[in-house]
């Protein structure tokens, strides 16, 4: 198995609460139908030349093109759980292609919904960082590539909720803290109002597991892309903000004490488990990363915690064992890569003291 994608095993600004930042561009090209309206000559021409622009992305680092159909199941689920591609590219994989990066921090979706899809991930709060990465790519690109724009409408997507801009800019919050006090959708609950949208884990349609959550833009037409990041950054922070208070409120002189026992009971269900869930995994490390950041429990490192929540997934403790499992092995195995790894990291704690 490749080494996980570098954002993830990264510290970042924020990163006791923003996993990570993506900001990812819809582009198509003129002339070819959407990927749904597409014929399969038509896809087959797209394909063509992202397999032939990828060398010009150089100057960014190495870039492989790989195409979907040449990897097994297991190997596209991987890239889902590292949010590299989405889950609907994952599926019926003739006549898409992904570009990766050797740092898999950056990678562009050929023939989803849109005929390209780049996505530049970063760790910790990096809007700007992200951005200037993101478009660096798509400036690559066009010098070769004639995408559909229009002087009035802007880059023409798929879905017209694209259409503009056409910038999906995201941060994933990891927010216990407010969940434990019962407020997480009193604050979540109102960006809609303001033009931002609030999704699970894996984007669209998914769990909030481990208490993790995806803030990002919903407009993309009438807004320059400065505008949309610092709208962004702008409700970002006051989620921070509230996520900050209720760790203090759960820290206050007569809520300590209940809160080191949650969290510790946590901690030593993760010690002692032989059989845990995709879920309850996601539950308790997520305690476990609220208990360090909190200074509470003082063995163990958040960065590799956030690590862990994807190697615990079902595609990457697979591809760890090289082969598929059954549900109830990957339950044993999951427990075991986590009491081993926490095992490790205590000692290594132990012996710097």
């Amino acid at each position: 198995m490749r080494d996980i994608a570098s954002w993830m095993k990264e510290n970042g600004p924020e990163g006791d609460i923003v996993l990570g930042t993506r900001c990812r561009l819809a582009r198509n090209l003129a002339g070819i139908p959407f990927p749904e309206a597409a014929n399969r000559e038509q896809l087959r021409e797209v394909l063509s030349k992202a397999a032939a622009v990828t060398p010009y992305l150089a100057e960014l680092g190495s870039f492989a093109f790989k195409e979907m159909a040449t990897m097994d199941a297991l190997e596209r689920e991987v890239l889902v759980e590292e949010h590299l591609i989405s889950p609907s590219h994952m599926q019926n994989p003739a006549h898409k292609a992904v570009i990766l990066n050797d740092e898999c921090n950056i990678s562009i979706m050929v023939n989803e919904e849109d005929h390209f899809r780049i996505q530049v991930l970063k760790p910790g709060l990096q809007l700007e960082r992200a951005w200037e990465r993101a478009t660096r790519v798509d400036d690559l690109l066009e010098q070769h590539l004639d995408f559909a724009f229009d002087l009035q409408a802007g880059y023409l997507t798929a879905c017209p909720t694209n259409v503009g801009t056409a910038l999906r800019a995201s941060v994933m919050l990891h927010l216990p803290a407010l969940r434990r006090v019962g407020k997480v959708q009193e604050v979540l609950g109102a960006v809609s109002k303001f033009g931002l949208t609030v999704r699970g884990l894996y984007g669209e349609g998914s769990d909030a597991w481990g208490n993790v959550y995806q803030l990002s833009n919903q407009i993309t037409l009438g807004q320059s892309e400065d505008e949309t990041l610092e709208h962004l950054a702008r409700f970002t922070a006051q989620i921070l903000h509230s996520e900050r208070q209720a760790r203090e409120y759960l820290l206050e002189k007569e809520r300590r004490l209940a809160t080191e026992d949650w969290l510790y009971r946590s901690y030593g269900v993760l010690q002692h488990a032989r059989i845990l869930t995709s879920q309850e995994a996601m539950e308790l490390l997520s305690d476990l990363k609220l208990g360090i950041d909190l200074g509470i429990i003082p063995y163990g490192d958040p960065e590799l915690l956030k690590q862990l929540m994807v190697q615990i997934r079902a595609a990457h403790l697979q591809s760890i064992m090289g082969q598929p499992l059954p549900a109830q092995e990957r339950d044993r195995l999951r427990a075991s890569l986590i009491r081993d790894t926490l095992q490790k990291q205590m000692s290594k704690t132990q012996e710097r003291r």
